[in-house]
């Protein structure tokens, strides 16, 4: 039985010991970063593409130096229109977002696939520089032919959404208006 308990005892000094080795090793900034995409069609041959990226240092130092490249975007497929494609940031303290957009303008029809934006750091105890990456994008159907759409779609939305909820409340004000409004039969008593 001591024995038993000598070795519990031994397995759970080292468990412990792993685990304060790995959040002595832990200790320092965790860049998460999203990148995000929206089309948006002005007329059938133009069509704007929102970017929202967004960094979060989810680790426990401040990251210095940081830097945001999304450079992959094709100069014969896209303008700039709003923003730039790179910025930059003199720190991002632990627990704190950041969150940088622009806007492109699709000069072609394509299937465009994009590349993560890469985010670059600097770690007070480290010489080199770090590097995170966002996460992709779905691949983006520019200026696709889509078929218009219906003209009260959103009611159709808004039932499928909602249509059991509209359904009890309609039942019950019926039931109540019933138990509430007076019948014929009380109202022709009372005319006698």
């Amino acid at each position: 039985m001591a024995d038993c308990a000598r070795k519990f005892l031994l397995a759970t000094v080292l468990a412990l010991l792993c685990f304060s080795w790995t959040i002595a090793a832990s200790d320092g900034p965790f860049i998460v970063a999203h990148k995000k995409a929206a089309l948006t069609r002005l007329k059938s041959d133009i069509e704007r593409i929102s970017i929202s990226i967004d960094i979060y240092n989810e680790g426990s130092a401040t990251a210095y130096d940081v830097s945001l490249y999304d450079d992959n975007w094709s100069q014969d497929v896209f303008e700039i229109v709003a923003g730039n494609t790179s910025m930059s940031w003199e720190r991002l303290d632990a627990g704190a977002s950041l969150s940088h957009s622009f806007e492109l303008e699709a000069k072609k029809k394509t299937v465009f696939y994009g590349a993560p934006a890469v985010i670059t750091f600097r770690i007070p105890t480290k010489a080199a520089l770090q590097e995170a990456f966002s996460t992709p994008i779905l691949p983006l159907d520019i200026l696709a032919d889509r078929p218009p759409e219906k003209k009260f779609d959103w009611v159709s939305k808004l039932m499928a959404k909602y249509g059991s909820l509209i359904s009890v409340i309609s039942i019950v004000v019926l039931f109540v208006y019933l138990i509430a409004s007076p019948s014929k039969s009380n109202a022709a008593k009372k005319k006698r």
